[in-house]
């Protein structure tokens, strides 16, 4: 990428890093609900390379219909990477959990207490139970039933009420250093594009090491995954690898991807999608919120003026 692409990129970032949606004078004359993503970058002249880090990079979209949809959500999106990229220390937008993603169940877990949930944990062959009219009441292991008045569960439980959507190819490497060229970073997320690839969708690659208390004293563990189109991870997953150095071992896998079919508020079950290939868990994260919707029946709000949290941080002090 040139200098002079570079500075093209930096000004349409700081043109979406301005915009604020109640403010007219950001907007340079430009309805966002009503223009194209696409139209909105012609303005600025970008490279196609450019387009690709801006669309999949920063606004993490997985596909380029965004092109052709309203600009808002992509300005929306990138606004999010700006400011969380501003949030956290260490010129990162993301945030990960020590001791790894299993902390976050154990910390629901917790939460969940406190309010009378109750945790049965390593329960095998667990059974949805269901009443003659076909809505769930209850699961089944180990002859107990816990009754419920609704069940939350992956695909993996409910088999006849989800459709195959795809399938994910992916490895694991346990590796004794960084990625290179990544500044010795202990924890780092690469995305790329798919029509750098000449694929049909992105590929993904994720590594955390021992900082993190996920691997031993000296190891790091790096992801690599993408939707798969053969049934060879190893030569489909082979770009991303590449870019990772020297591996000590890989470990290769697939695993079909899957969709709810049923209709919840007849059988009381709730499912949730099967993890696809993306590593940065936005996709989960929508998921969850929009099984919370279906469930209670209500919005969760979770948006945050970080302004005014970082004045609350600065008056605490």
């Amino acid at each position: 990428m040139g200098l002079f692409e570079k500075r093209r990129a930096r000004k349409f970032f700081i043109y979406v890093q301005d915009y604020e949606e109640d403010d007219a004078k950001s907007h340079e004359g430009l309805d966002l609900h009503k223009v194209t993503t696409r139209e909105l970058i012609s303005k600025y002249g970008l490279e196609d390379d450019t387009v690709d880090f801006i669309g999949h990079a920063l606004a993490l979209h997985r596909d380029d219909n965004y092109l052709d949809e309203p600009a808002i959500d992509t300005v929306k999106r990138m606004k999010l990477y700006a400011e969380s990229l501003a949030r956290f220390q260490g010129g990162s937008p993301y945030i990960y959990p020590l001791y790894g993603l299993g902390e976050l169940p154990q910390a629901f877990a917790r939460l969940s207490a406190v309010y009378g949930g109750t945790y049965m944990l390593n329960k095998p062959e667990c059974k949805v139970e269901f009443d003659e009219s076909g809505k769930a009441f209850g699961v089944t292991s180990e002859g107990e039933t816990a009754k419920c008045k609704k069940v939350v569960c992956d695909p993996s439980y409910l088999p006849d009420k989800v459709k195959k959507v795809g399938r994910v190819a992916r490895a694991i490497c346990i590796m004794k250093h960084p990625i290179p060229d990544t500044k010795d970073s202990h924890s780092v997320q690469i995305i790329l594009p798919k029509k750098q690839l000449k694929r049909k969708s992105d590929m993904y690659v994720f590594c955390c090491s021992y900082a993190h208390n996920v691997a031993p004293k000296g190891k790091f563990v790096a992801f690599v995954s993408t939707e798969a189109e053969t049934d060879k991870p190893e030569i489909e997953l082979k770009p991303g690898i590449d870019l990772l150095g020297p591996v000590e071992e890989t470990f290769f896998d697939m695993y079909d991807r899957f969709e709810p079919v049923n209709a919840a508020e007849e059988d009381n079950c709730f499912l949730t999608t099967s993890y696809d290939a993306t590593t940065h868990f936005e996709t989960t994260v929508k998921d969850v919120l929009a099984l919370y919707s279906k469930i209670t029946g209500k919005e969760l709000d979770l948006s945050v003026d970080l302004n005014a949290a970082s004045a609350g941080e600065n008056d605490a002090a």
